[in-house]
């Protein structure tokens, strides 16, 4: 009997596998604002961009398993309160200090403050960088450098007789409304 090679499994890059498994939470916050609007099941294919009518109801079957995950969630009495809490044990009990490191970190990411950037790059502060772009927008209409560091002047057009005694008689109009 020959040696058989161990040959590697094959994995497939692309393919329409992951279209039908993957998790579509656009189009399920689509499919719930979809059905407050119409109960038309063809309207809702139309309104959340689906193929076929196949595509719309497997996005109710993703909803109505994410639902009940989070009711059996609920039921076992996990929930955020749970979380935090089992997060905040293990950083006060546990037994290396990589542990509580980890779980300190866990917290601060969640908040939001897993990164510290010092935001005194610059010698300027935030208030002097706004305050410098608003006087460079400051320009003197009649001053020639800015006409020339925007590259063109405006010409406004002349408004006909004709317009112009319509626009002033229904500005007369509107002022009347409110004597």
């Amino acid at each position: 009997m020959k040696d058989s090679k161990k040959l590697k499994p094959v994995t497939f890059i692309k393919g329409e596998y992951r279209q039908y498994y993957a998790p579509n939470d656009f189009r399920q916050k689509l499919l719930l604002k979809a059905m407050t609007i119409t109960d038309n099941p063809k309207e809702w294919r139309k309104m959340i961009g689906a193929k076929s009518m196949a595509d719309v109801y497997r996005t109710l079957d993703k909803l109505a398993l994410r639902k009940e995950y989070h009711e059996a969630l609920l039921r076992l009495g996990i929930d955020f309160d749970y979380i935090v809490t089992g997060i905040k044990n293990i950083g006060e009990t546990g037994k290396s200090d990589g542990v509580k490191l980890k779980a300190f970190e866990t917290l601060l990411k969640s908040v939001g403050m897993d990164k510290y950037e010092d935001v005194k790059e610059s010698a300027k502060d935030w208030e002097e960088l706004i305050k410098e772009v608003e006087e460079s927008k400051q320009l003197n209409p009649g001053d020639e450098t800015a006409v020339k560091e925007k590259g063109y002047e405006v010409v406004e057009p002349k408004i006909p007789e004709e317009a112009q005694k319509k626009i002033n008689e229904e500005k007369e109009i509107g002022q009347s409304l409110y004597e």
